[in-house]
């Protein structure tokens, strides 16, 4: 059964910094490729970005680009999501997803 679990956010203030984890189980880690998503409250679900299995490849929404990294520790079986400069409009439960399979999320929220 595929485990995701994030954890990391919390409320921050614009400009600020978040980093972001996600605990992976009960699948291969290492030949999957990630995804982190966001939804917004009363919004659809929002894809932020990708990387490749290997973590070779990385891919952003234009929304995030330059903003956000993504990365990944085979060793540790955990995707991460750096977060800076961050915007009001970036509040969101952030959830990273493997397939068809999303984990609970981690809520973050920027406010002065």
């Amino acid at each position: 059964e595929v485990q995701l679990v994030e954890s990391g956010g919390g409320l921050v203030q614009p400009g600020g910094s978040l980093r972001l984890s996600c605990a992976a189980s009960g699948f291969t880690f290492s030949t999957a490729a990630m995804s982190w998503v966001r939804q917004a409250p009363g919004k659809a679900l929002d894809w932020v970005s990708t990387i490749s299995s290997d973590g070779s490849r990385t891919y952003y929404a234009a929304s995030v680009k330059g903003r956000f990294t993504i990365s990944r520790d085979n060793a540790k079986n955990t995707l991460y999501l750096q977060l800076n400069s961050l915007k009001t409009e970036d509040t969101a439960m952030y959830k990273c997803k493997q397939g068809q399979s999303y984990g609970q999320g981690t809520q973050v929220t920027v406010s002065s």
